[in-house]
Formats: C-alpha cells, structure tokens, sequence
C-alpha cells in the first residue's frame, strides 16, 4: 500500500493534480471502467442544486433507514473528518477501509491523474459496490454535468433549489447554472425539481433529453398546518411532522424528498409510519446548528444570498429580548455583499475575521464589504477565535452570536478551535 494512514492519503491527494478543481468525466471515468463498477447493483439517487442538497440527502438517507434498507450515502465537505463523506447504514466510514479503497483507486488509475474530489467520489462508489447497499444516495459536489458523482447514472435525480454559486465553473446567471445542475438527468429515467421556479434551460434539457421532470408547484406540492404539514402528487400525506431541520424552506427540500421516494415505491416501497419516522430523526451538522452556553450560539454554513436569506428567515422566527451579534469568515469567491445584504436586517454588531484556507477571503476586504452594506463599523480581527471570543464578551443578556459565512467557519466552531 502507498500509504499507512488515511492522514498520508489525504495530504498527498491534495497535491497530486495539477489543479483543485478539474471538472471532466474523462479522467475519473477511465478508472471507474478499470475498477468495473459503472454499473451498480443498488438503486442509485443522485441530487444537484445550490442550496437544500445536504438537507434532502439527510432526510434521504434517514427515511430509507427508518424503513429498514441498507443506505450508503455520498456527502462533501465534510466539517470535522473526512469520513462523514462516506457512510454506510448511517456509520462513516472508517480509515482502514478508506485507505484500502485508496489503494485499488491507485491500482486501478495507473497514469491518470485525479483530484482530491474524484479520488474520494470512486472510494464511495467502490465502498458502496461491496456493502450489499439497496441504495445510495450520492450529492454532487459542483455543477451536475462534469462533476464526477455524474460517473454513475441516476434511476432518480434531484435538483434542489438553485442559486448563483461557484460563477466562475458553472456560469453567472441561474440559466447557465441550471442546464449544469441537469446534467445529471438521463433519457427515460425519472428526475424531480424542488425549486419552485426552475430555470427554463432546466426544463428544455429534460425535454430534448427525454427525462420525465416532476415539477414543485405542477406536478407536486405541499402546504404547512397548524400541527405540520400535507404533501400532494398522485398520493396524498396528511399530518405529516415538521422535519426536525429547523427552517420553513425544509418542508420545500422535504417535498421534493418525498416525490422522490414515491417515484421509487415499486423497488424501495416507504411506509407512512417510516417517512413520519425518518423526519423525525434526521440531523445535519452546521445548518442553523444551536450550541449550548451561557449565551446562545448559533452556527450556520450560509454561504450563498439565497442560503443567507433562509438562515435571516430562521433568527427572525425565534423571539430575541437582545440583539443578534454575527460572526462572519467566508471565502473570496462568494457573492460577499449579497450575503451581508440579506443579514443585515437581523444583525445589530458585525465581527469579520479572515480565511486562512485555499480562495479565503482576508478580513479587511470582508470588512469594507460589510461596512458599505450594513452602514456600521464592523470590528476586524485577525483569526476568527479571536472574533467569536469578542463577541462573547461583548455579548448581553438575551444576545445571541451568529457564527456563519462557510463550512471552513463552522468547522472550527464545531472542532473546538475556537
């Protein structure tokens, strides 16, 4: 084996390809059909979209767990350990069966260079081929089209919201980013769009391609009760629970998930009782996640405008005697001052502390763009343990602290290191 640890693997897949992000199937492809696995035994559901693709993966792999099948589920970035990309029945994937899955991907790969991305990608599917899976839920990572979760053919895509993110690979309007995002439907095989205004290029690929596209809003809908919420679409659920992911625009991601599963009810048939059982469960690390202290912290991996516009949505929906003091660190590449655009309503203190991460946006720069959309005069610090520790201090009763701007923000949160 090249390497003994999963910490060697990793390190030195950073570096192997010439660029971080290198979009193609070419590549990857080549080994997939070395490695023989094009053509998984398991059910296959592949979602896309700019926002809500994490959280209709989570009520996915929850609801096929509750109704007691073997789910692998494909997830990136990970907060805290690269292993939460890969699960199998709810479990991540250990470092010895990661490391022995790297090894047959280098095998296998022999000249060809691959990134970091598709590295991992072929490690799920190949973990996946030997788990005896009924199904594997797979996220794709950027795009849809040449992302390399596009390797492996969809009985069921999904494409969830879509928002302008990663402009400068998937294009800067959501017409170009949706025809990307359906690049992962297939001729005669089922796809379902949660966004309740698809882009038209998503629309006329599905019809030029031939894929029957089931439509939020034509095809099937929801409606929020006073002691949950309905779906409707061929069938009909009644009463259903709130997922417990916190924020209207769930119950959006939710009725997507369920179209989904109902399209899937001749080989994986869902009862009520585990669709009600599995959004019960469901949890997802970083969105609107509380931490627990003397003054309420809240984490959140906004990270786009539409993403920053949910998460404005949830802190006006929780009753607040003090003020909401955010905590902002994102990355360069991001729409900036959109984001802070939709926060500043609900925001009275402003804390920017820079990125210390490949595309990181460095703290003076993220400062003038919030002093320019909020009008106030963020404080600038220089690490951003130092910036959510201000806040602390400065904190009164009834504040809260809003800890958002990119999963690298969250993650140190999460990790302690801050």
């Amino acid at each position: 084996m090249r390497f003994s640890s999963l910490e060697q693997w990793l390190h030195w897949q950073e570096s192997l390809h010439p660029s971080a992000i290198d979009l193609g199937l070419e590549r990857p492809g080549k080994v997939l059909h070395t490695l023989g696995l094009e053509s998984p035994s398991h059910t296959v559901i592949t979602v896309a979209g700019t926002n809500g693709k994490g959280s209709s993966v989570a009520m996915l792999e929850s609801i096929l767990l509750a109704a007691g099948y073997r789910v692998g589920c494909y997830t990136s970035p990970h907060l805290l350990h690269y292993n939460e990309r890969i699960r199998i029945n709810g479990e991540s994937a250990t470092d010895e069966a990661l490391c022995e899955a790297f090894e047959r991907i280098d095998q296998a790969r022999g000249d060809t260079s691959l990134t970091y991305f598709e590295f991992g990608t072929l490690a799920a599917i190949d973990l996946f081929a030997r788990a005896g899976l009924d199904v594997a839920v797979l996220e794709v990572g950027l795009g849809g089209r040449l992302d390399a979760v596009n390797l492996l053919d969809a009985d069921v895509a999904l494409i969830t919201a879509i928002d302008i993110d990663h402009a400068a690979w998937l294009g800067d309007d959501r017409e170009a980013i949706g025809r990307e995002k359906a690049g992962i439907f297939r001729p005669g095989r089922p796809a379902v769009c949660s966004d309740p205004r698809p882009p038209q290029s998503l629309l006329a690929y599905a019809e030029e391609l031939g894929t029957p596209l089931w439509l939020l809003g034509r095809d099937f809908d929801y409606h929020a009760e006073e002691k949950g919420w309905s779906w409707s679409g061929g069938q009909r659920y009644t009463v259903l629970p709130l997922p417990a992911l916190r924020g209207p625009f769930q119950l959006q991601n939710a009725a997507g998930v369920v179209k989904v599963l109902t399209l899937l009810a001749d080989s994986l048939p869902v009862a009520p009782q585990h669709l009600r059982q599995g959004l019960l469960s469901v949890r997802l690390a970083g969105r609107f996640q509380l931490l627990s202290g003397e003054v309420p912290l809240i984490v959140d991996v906004a990270h786009n405008p539409q993403s920053a516009a949910a998460l404005a949505v949830n802190l006006r929906q929780i009753p607040l005697k003090g003020q909401t003091r955010a905590v902002v660190a994102m990355l360069a590449d991001k729409d900036l001052a959109r984001v802070v655009r939709e926060l500043v309503p609900v925001v009275e203190h402003w804390y920017v502390a820079g990125l210390d991460v490949w595309r990181g946006c460095d703290a003076d720069s993220l400062a003038a763009v919030v002093a320019a959309e909020s009008a106030s005069c963020p404080q600038v610090f220089a690490s951003l343990d130092e910036a959510v520790k201000q806040a602390q201090q400065e904190a009164g009763p009834g504040d809260r602290i809003v800890v958002f701007g990119s999963f690298h923000t969250v993650a140190a949160v999460l990790a302690g290191d801050v």
